[in-house]
């Protein structure tokens, strides 16, 4: 079994293909939010992403099928004055679940962060998730306090 990764290529219509495969699959999973990409999102996030250059995408290929992804954004510390990778998405296909991927996108999203002069990874995980919990705190994750009185951080949001 031969495991890869690979820095997706937007112009590669493999990469195309094989990143909104991935993406639908964690869409329509339960931590994902049990629905599929929106005909809009499927038709517009390629051409969205290659027009911003903070997002990128790392693929992770188990004999050369896709297996994982890991949607990154670059965003910007302001405690830091530093740049920080924030992993918007990371998803394992079921089948490959249990072969330990995920640390190995995540061991690739913090080469691509110091590389670029990022001074933290950030993610989000649902409460419930106790097994992507459980794979982050491994990895070396925390939650966010600053003062333990005031509790951790969480992430909200409100759509427009």
């Amino acid at each position: 079994m031969s495991e890869h990764i690979v820095l997706a290529q937007l112009e590669n219509p493999q990469h195309q293909q094989d990143l909104l495969m991935l993406l639908n699959a964690y869409a329509v999973d339960p931590m994902g939010g049990n629905e599929g990409l929106s005909d809009y999102t499927k038709k517009n996030l390629i051409e969205a992403m290659k027009h911003n250059p903070q997002v990128f995408s790392l693929l992770c290929y188990v004999d050369d099928k896709p297996a994982a992804i890991c949607n990154c954004v670059i965003g910007f510390s302001t405690f830091k004055a530093k740049p920080l990778l924030n992993i918007h998405d990371m998803a394992v296909l079921p089948e490959y679940r249990g072969r330990g991927l995920s640390h190995k996108l995540l061991a690739r999203a913090e080469q691509e962060a110091r590389e670029r002069g990022c001074c933290k990874l950030t993610l989000e995980v649902l409460n419930g998730n106790e097994i992507a919990k459980a794979s982050y705190l491994k990895f070396g994750f925390t939650g966010y306090e600053l003062d333990p009185q005031l509790g951790l951080a969480e992430f909200w949001e409100k759509a427009l």
